[in-house]
């Protein structure tokens, strides 16, 4: 009996949870428009309960340093044999990134400070980012 806790792998690293949400996040990536190659994923926060893992997860695009434009997500992760799982967010296990803000985000329905107008088309009337993808409006025209 010994000997099977002993070659039971220890996942409770930072690697490991970090290793599983980008797992995650490139399996939603196509549904939800995401392109994780341009984004830098770590583990802010996380901590560990038997079959369990809480972890803070920040989001920001490559190239921007730590600060105030990375997006904070709580996850909650299940241990399934030698990996982990994600359940979902904190705020919302079920639903993970449907209309879960996070932490510093506008309030329902405002733009965040310095994003560019939106027209009733969908698009951005104002000019976008340096490095910006284009962006394609209710009408399928991309700006």
């Amino acid at each position: 009996m010994f000997l099977l806790g002993a070659c039971s792998k220890n996942i409770q690293t930072n690697e490991a949870v970090h290793d599983s949400v980008v797992e995650y996040l490139n399996g939603i990536a196509a549904e939800k428009g995401l392109d994780i190659s341009a984004m830098t994923v770590e583990v802010a926060k996380v901590s560990f309960e038997k079959d369990e893992a809480r972890a803070t997860i920040a989001i920001r695009p490559k190239g921007v340093p730590n600060g105030p434009a990375a997006m904070q997500i709580p996850y909650i992760l299940d241990r399934k044999g030698d990996k982990w799982v994600v359940r979902g967010t904190a705020l919302g296990a079920t639903n993970p990134h449907g209309d879960v803000a996070p932490s510093g985000a506008a309030p329902a329905g405002e733009l965040p400070a310095g994003h560019p107008a939106i027209g009733s088309n969908g698009a951005p009337t104002g000019a976008l980012p340096a490095g910006h993808p284009p962006i394609e409006n209710k009408s399928g025209t991309k700006q």
